[in-house]
């Protein structure tokens, strides 16, 4: 006669349609009563009993995992789906290129439960022969975010990829350049034939080191060119911008830092009044076409430029200026202008102020999260210094 087996052991019979033993025993009651069984399988009695104390025990750990079915392409599709809520579509856009081109043709069919630290890196050794160490570190990125989900998902018990280095990719990134100042120079120069509204841009782009999506997200609204003189008691205000959005999914800039409001310089100011003006008539002309989207930077109906117009616009500039066209894009006007104000002899900690990067001291961070205020003028000043309108003469030796 068959043992019968000690309570809490669960239960253990033949199947003879599937020929394997199944083992189950109930781990528990969900919140409406019903029970929680958790069930193993192998054609061997004792495998079976195995498995299903595994099961127990991950979920007696907290890790109820699924059947674990799911590949890697699973996970990285899933993670792509629904994981990057809030993320523009154009970002969206890369990273299924980059996944679909060389996670999913290469490891994808691997079941994630199965992947391993080796797994991983053999594919990123692979891939660091045919990419940039920027693009490897995309794809890693990707493959850790997807298992990551998959994790707090219980799809998986651990994230192997965070066992594993960044090797260096073959083909070197395109590397970050500045204009030193004889090339800004001509930059501005040339910048004073081109239409108003990419005169204002390329001058605003060098002179205040702001990023060109906060620049094409610039409004009217948070533009000030008059400011306000001095009144007994209180300081006047120089005219400003206020870098509070961007083009980015959501409006915001970059990172909370970067919400700054910034003293223009002279030059800028100029441009704006001229590229205001010329927008107005452009406005008049559009009649009914017109969009109002109180935009600074806008097509001829209102609406917001493209990165793809600007590029194209503000390298016909770079032309004429005398430099390459398709060596240079917008926002080296930002690395140029953190290295003039650097070769001028500014502090790194004032220019970490003033183009809102994250690594500033802790009253910068203090600022920039309570309020917009005080208008950081160091870089305005450095740069009628150094590029000042014409007729008042360079304070340069």
């Amino acid at each position: 006669m068959t043992k019968r087996r000690s309570r809490g052991d669960g239960g253990l019979h033949w199947d003879e349609a599937r020929q394997r033993w199944i083992a189950s025993v109930t781990v528990g009651y969900s919140p409406n009563g019903k029970r929680i069984v958790r069930k193993a399988s192998d054609p061997r009695k004792s495998e079976a009993l195995k498995k299903l104390k595994q099961k127990v025990r991950d979920y007696e750990d907290g890790l109820s995992l699924s059947p674990g079915r799911e590949t890697v392409a699973d996970v990285v599709r899933d993670w792509l789906e629904f994981g990057l809520t809030g993320r523009s579509a154009s970002t969206v856009q890369t990273k299924r290129t980059l996944a679909e081109k060389h996670i999913v043709p290469l490891i994808g069919a691997r079941k994630v439960k199965e992947l391993t630290a080796e797994d991983v890196d053999r594919w990123l050794a692979g891939r660091a022969a045919e990419v940039s160490t920027r693009t490897l570190q995309e794809l890693r990125s990707i493959l850790k975010r997807a298992i990551t989900r998959a994790q707090a998902r219980d799809k998986v018990k651990r994230n192997v990829v965070l066992l594993c280095e960044l090797p260096k990719g073959q083909k070197p990134g395109r590397p970050s350049k500045a204009l030193n100042f004889v090339q800004a120079e001509a930059v501005l120069t040339a910048a004073e034939s081109a239409k108003p509204w990419l005169r204002a841009y390329v001058v605003l782009s060098l002179l205040t080191g702001a990023r060109t999506e906060e620049l094409r997200g610039l409004t009217w609204s948070h533009v000030d060119l008059e400011g306000s003189p001095e009144a007994p008691g209180t300081p006047g205000q120089p005219p400003t911008i206020m870098v509070w959005h961007s083009v980015r999914a959501g409006g915001d800039t970059k990172t909370a830092k970067s919400r700054r409001t910034l003293q223009l310089p002279q030059r800028c100011v100029s441009a704006l009044i001229a590229h205001r003006e010329h927008q107005e008539i452009i406005r008049r002309a559009a009649g009914n076409w017109w969009r109002e989207n109180d935009l600074v930077f806008s097509t001829r109906t209102g609406t917001a430029l493209s990165a793809v117009n600007v590029r194209r616009e503000f390298r016909r500039v770079i032309v004429r200026a005398g430099l390459v066209g398709r060596e240079w894009t917008p926002r080296e006007m930002r690395h140029s202008f953190v290295s003039l104000l650097s070769a001028e002899g500014m502090p790194v900690e004032a220019i970490a102020r003033l183009v809102g990067h994250a690594g500033g001291s802790a009253v910068t961070e203090k600022v920039y999260r309570q309020q917009i205020k005080p208008v950081i003028q160091e870089g305005a000043a450095a740069m009628d210094r150094i590029f000042p309108e014409a007729g008042q003469g360079s304070g340069r030796a």
